[in-house]
């Protein structure tokens, strides 16, 4: 879902680099040096499932997981993925350096409103309300991101907009698949180690078990 150089005109560029700048200054805001290992392991994640692309007529289509990054991080998948971006266009030109601002409000937002989506789990009494809300936050993400795609590339000219339709349609496939792989984890995790996920509610204590002070 990376954007290559040389297609977007400047403003697109420009209103690129200011969203990112300031969506990075909001979520990095007071972030402890605790949260920097938890980070760093899912921008791994992120960087490594982004590598591997299958090419489907004139675009290309790769796992994002970016909605997965918002289910764990929160508003710290922000510069998770602002840093995954960064190496991915510096080591293996992905993308490229000028178009590193577009990339991080398409793939960045994405993850920002599946953490949205993700939250909206505690205002339902659902079973496998885990699985269910990690599978839209998991198609959110990648929905956000490939309409944020098809805008930049709309933007740009007429002669991008049949471009940008069938990126919507050849993006399809993605968000069903990473609907089914972010619902799968975010259930697992719930059950195995749920205070990695974010937004975690702590569970009361029963009636009664409180321990008492001898």
């Amino acid at each position: 879902m990376h954007i290559s150089e040389g297609v977007l005109s400047a403003p697109v560029l420009i209103t690129g680099f200011v969203g990112t700048a300031v969506l990075a200054a909001v979520t990095m805001r007071k972030m402890d040096l605790e949260e920097i290992p938890k980070i760093s392991v899912i921008t791994s994640v992120f960087f490594v499932s982004s590598l591997i692309h299958v090419p489907i007529g004139v675009t290309s289509v790769h796992l994002i997981l970016n909605g997965l990054v918002g289910v764990i991080l929160g508003w710290r998948a922000f510069p998770a993925v602002l840093v995954g971006l960064v190496l991915q266009a510096i080591l293996f030109g992905h993308g490229g350096v000028t178009v590193i601002g577009v990339n991080c409000l398409m793939m960045g937002g994405g993850a920002l409103m599946a953490y949205v989506v993700w939250q909206q789990r505690h205002h339902f009494s659902l079973k496998r309300k885990e699985m269910i809300f990690g599978a839209l936050a998991g198609a959110t993400g990648v929905g956000f991101s490939g309409i944020v795609l098809a805008l930049a590339l709309a933007t740009t000219g007429e002669a991008f907009h049949a471009v940008a339709g069938a990126v919507l349609i050849a993006h399809i496939p993605i968000i069903i698949i990473e609907a089914g792989v972010v619902g799968a984890c975010a259930e697992f995790l719930s059950r195995v180690k749920p205070e990695i996920l974010a937004g975690q509610r702590p569970t009361p204590n029963p009636a009664g078990s409180a321990d008492v002070a001898t």
